[in-house]
């Protein structure tokens, strides 16, 4: 469904996912690979899992990556606008193909809003480092 939203948009995209029904997904795999792919300022990624939660926590360990759960259309909306984010992650247990395709194209529409608290925020983010890592 995303594949085909994407087509009717025209974009450009890599299918980065499992493309199997039946063999074993872990969750964190997929993750790394989209994360690892997004490498300039305008590239995006999607990943969808049951809640959104697992792919979300995953994700945010890459650095640079800013992923958000999305839901509706406001946390889809806030999450570009106020974070910037770069990872939609989908919880599939809880979006009907009818507000999927709103969700994405709200998400890939809506730009950053560029406040300053914002651009705070996230150098503040970008700035925090694990006590495990040093």
């Amino acid at each position: 469904k995303i594949k085909a939203i994407l087509d009717k948009k025209h974009l450009d995209y890599q299918d980065l996912g499992t493309n199997s029904d039946s063999a074993p997904s872990d969750y964190p795999d997929f993750a790394q690979k989209v994360g690892q792919s997004i490498l300039g300022p305008t590239d995006r990624g999607v990943l969808v899992c049951y809640t959104g939660t697992g792919m979300c926590i995953a994700a945010n360990k890459i650095k640079g990556i800013r992923a958000s759960v999305v839901w509706n259309l406001f946390t889809a909306k806030r999450s570009r606008e106020d974070n910037d984010s770069n990872v939609l992650c989908l919880p599939a247990k809880f979006i009907t193909n009818t507000n999927l395709e709103k969700i994405l194209n709200l998400w890939l529409e809506t730009k950053f809003s560029g406040q300053e608290r914002h651009i705070r925020r996230l150098n503040k983010i970008n700035k925090i480092e694990s006590k495990k890592s040093k």
